[in-house]
């Protein structure tokens, strides 16, 4: 059993817990509330938009160290949908692993909607969740309780790949804004 910790109270946060639950894990949810409460789990996935992160960071840098962090965010601008705020060269989940350098930083989970997490399927295949990072055994960890959940989950590559991650989450998020897909739906991988 794993000992995980989600961030944000959101439509992913409770997909995401509901999964590690799933998987017979522990889970910690905690709320922008709930800055008293101390950061327990062994995983931590920081289900908050792009823009809160930075805020988290600095409020908890110390309670992350040593940890597994999981990226979900999709850096986009919010007020256009028209592209994303990192530089062409980087990514989020780069920036985030700059700020923590002594955590396992992966990207995760962007590319699915809540909606396909919690009902375990895209189009009547497992939905399958991308997985980028520098290190081999936090990712293992991670799948581990994703596949847990009967969930699929692919090592996309090392973290330099959570920028392409990033660039599919915000085609997928810009597909259903434009209603050309639904939020119920995404892409599927067939393995």
């Amino acid at each position: 059993m794993t000992a995980v910790s989600i961030l944000g109270q959101g439509n992913m946060g409770s997909a995401i817990a509901g999964i590690a639950e799933k998987g017979g894990n522990a889970v910690q949810v905690l709320g922008s509330g709930d800055t008293d409460k101390t950061v327990t789990g062994e995983i931590v996935v920081l289900a908050v938009p792009y823009p809160a992160v930075r805020e988290i960071l600095a409020q908890r840098a110390d309670q992350l160290a040593g940890k597994i962090i999981v990226d979900i965010t999709n850096p986009l601008n919010f007020e256009t949908f028209d592209s994303l705020t990192v530089p062409a060269d980087s990514s989020a989940t780069a920036e985030i692993q700059a700020a923590l350098p002594n955590s396992s930083v992966v990207k995760a989970f962007n590319t699915t909607f809540a909606a396909t997490l919690a009902s375990g399927e895209i189009a009547g295949q497992p939905t399958t969740v991308l997985i980028a990072g520098d290190d081999a055994d936090a990712k293992t960890r991670l799948a581990e309780v994703i596949t847990a959940a009967g969930l699929r989950a692919i090592d996309a590559g090392s973290l330099r790949r959570a920028r392409e991650l990033e660039a599919t989450g915000f085609l997928q998020i810009a597909l259903a804004a434009g209603e050309k897909i639904a939020w119920t739906g995404g892409f599927a991988v067939k393995a």
